[in-house]
């Protein structure tokens, strides 16, 4: 397509959470610059924490992107060398937008596969390498489905970048998605169960999975407040392979529940998007 259609295109959307840039200049817009910088941020803490897994490279994998939003993650995952990539999400527009950015960066279209779906009710029949769970599971009601889901697909790795309970030990606190025509919120329930880390880790081992919380990397926390504060967390989970090049987060200290209730950080907070 020429520059002119590419932008149309672009146009037709009412709103872009990731910024893409094209040939020609052609950017897609994004409500909050800051956001920029947010995702860079995450590259550098997750993604390239996965390709230091996978010895600096996807090449010949399969890769399944559950809220795969508008192929932002999908892209990165693709350009790392993956074999294919399939992006779920539960909104056509985000499914619209993604299948726009891989044609309009000329992806062969058999390298990859976009379909609106609500991941638990989607009947899984292909095998995957690695799943990318990006800012899904605090939005979801269903995490032990969750992780039955990458079972299902047989997947070696598994990334998930999430909000975190502080409640001390190993919870899911209850949480909600109060506006659900916001298209970054829950697609099925309102009610939503944040994890604490000790609940991920001790969900994914009940799964065969090992897990490590990532150590924090970043250079600015321009629009992070919510991994700043460690409210947010990301964790790679490995059947077999090594996670031993990963760097940890330490352990948060123990807090008594009441403490937890009175944190200023806690109370009143909101969880940035994506």
């Amino acid at each position: 397509m020429d520059a002119a259609e590419l932008q149309q295109r672009i146009d037709a959307f009412s709103r872009w959470h990731y910024r893409f840039e094209f040939d020609g200049g052609i950017t897609t817009p994004i409500d909050d610059n800051v956001e920029v910088n947010r995702h860079e941020q995450r590259k550098r803490y997750f993604f390239d924490a996965l390709l230091k897994v996978g010895g600096g490279t996807l090449e010949g994998m399969r890769v399944l992107d559950l809220g795969c939003n508008a192929g932002f993650w999908s892209l990165q995952a693709i350009e790392a060398g993956a074999e294919y990539v399939c992006g779920l999400d539960g909104r056509e527009m985000h499914v619209e937008q993604a299948r726009l950015v891989f044609e309009a960066k000329g992806i062969d279209p058999a390298r990859y596969s976009f379909e609106q779906a609500n991941i638990f009710t989607h009947e899984f029949s292909e095998r995957f390498d690695v799943v990318l769970c990006l800012g899904l599971m605090y939005h979801i009601a269903k995490p032990v489905e969750l992780f039955e889901i990458f079972a299902r697909v047989a997947a070696e790795l598994v990334v998930i970048d999430t909000s975190v309970s502080f409640a001390p030990s190993s919870y899911f606190e209850i949480s909600r998605d109060r506006n659900m025509d916001d298209p970054r919120n829950a697609v099925d329930y309102e009610i939503v169960l944040v994890p604490t880390r000790g609940a991920l880790i001790d969900l994914a081992a009940e799964f065969g999975y090992k897990t490590v919380p990532l150590a924090h990397n970043m250079t600015d926390y321009t629009g992070m407040s919510d991994y700043r504060i460690r409210r947010r967390l990301a964790f790679v989970c490995a059947r077999t392979r090594s996670l031993d090049m990963l760097e940890r987060e330490p352990a948060p200290p123990l807090t008594p529940w009441w403490k937890v209730l009175l944190n200023p950080a806690r109370r009143g907070w909101q969880q940035p998007a994506g």
